[in-house]
């Protein structure tokens, strides 16, 4: 099933990216922003690429059930063996602001693993495919993960480091999750890592992409990652060459295990 819809998934992905993409270009009405919560900001963007693919999407595979981030979460997706899981912008900051770091994030979930995934991000020029088994391209092109094995040098997407990580390397970082995740899948970075309760919308298309690259993905302790759970989240995750998981892993513990103790 998800071989005979990835065409059709990729197009709809696309359509709902072009559109966002002429309203980060000052076409049409103004983008209308507002927050959901404290610093959690959603705009009208968001709501009309979630309510199409909802509608495109929920028509191809109409068993399948849905979990977005701009959707009410309905309990009756944990009975469907097909789950979608789309962010509808991801990295909405960089959308807002004019920045061209923000994708459209679209996911099949079966069994609870993605099986396929498709990333677009318009303002890059970029469309990441993957499906389970058969690899991930970025622009039709094979991609290749970081094959790092030494820890200290590592290239991380960031825009600042704590002291104990500065024996990493920054590169350039955008808002998006997903991609970061995807410059670890094109050999761009080495490290992705974050510390924080993360939802399955955010990574589920990037895990895949990634994996399939040749990355190792995992949440923030090491373990792997779980999709169509109730709670639809796991506590940080870690996107990064094999060579340097273990490695990885044993940094971020007394971290993870201070702020999941406390949280």
């Amino acid at each position: 099933m998800p071989g005979r819809n990835l065409e059709a998934v990729i197009a709809a992905t696309r359509e709902v990216g072009d559109m966002a993409m002429a309203r980060w270009r000052g076409e049409g009405r103004p983008v209308d922003v507002w927050h959901k919560s404290h610093d959690n900001p959603v705009s009208d963007v968001d709501l009309a690429v979630d309510a199409r693919l909802k509608a495109v999407l929920g028509a191809m595979v109409p068993e399948a059930g849905w979990l977005s981030e701009e959707t009410a979460d309905n309990a009756d997706r944990l009975s469907c063996r097909a789950m979608w899981c789309v962010d509808p912008i991801d990295g909405t900051r960089d959308f807002i602001r004019g920045r061209p770091g923000w994708c459209v994030s679209v996911a099949l979930v079966v069994d609870g693993q993605p099986e396929l995934g498709v990333l677009y991000a318009p303002a890059l020029d970029e469309l990441w495919v993957a499906q389970r088994g058969k690899g991930a391209l970025l622009n039709g092109e094979t991609l290749r993960a970081s094959r790092r094995m030494i820890f200290d040098g590592s290239r991380v997407p960031a825009d600042s480091l704590p002291k104990i990580d500065r024996d990493l390397i920054m590169v350039t970082k955008p808002n998006s999750i997903a991609l970061r995740m995807a410059l670890v899948a094109d050999d761009r970075a080495d490290l992705v890592a974050t510390l924080r309760w993360g939802f399955e919308w955010d990574v589920a298309a990037a895990a895949l992409i990634a994996t399939e690259a040749g990355a190792i993905v995992t949440d923030a302790f090491g373990e792997p990652l779980v999709f169509n759970t109730p709670r639809a989240q796991a506590f940080g995750v870690i996107a990064c060459a094999p060579g340097i998981h273990r490695a990885v892993v044993s940094r971020l513990h007394d971290r993870a295990v201070a702020l999941t103790t406390h949280s």
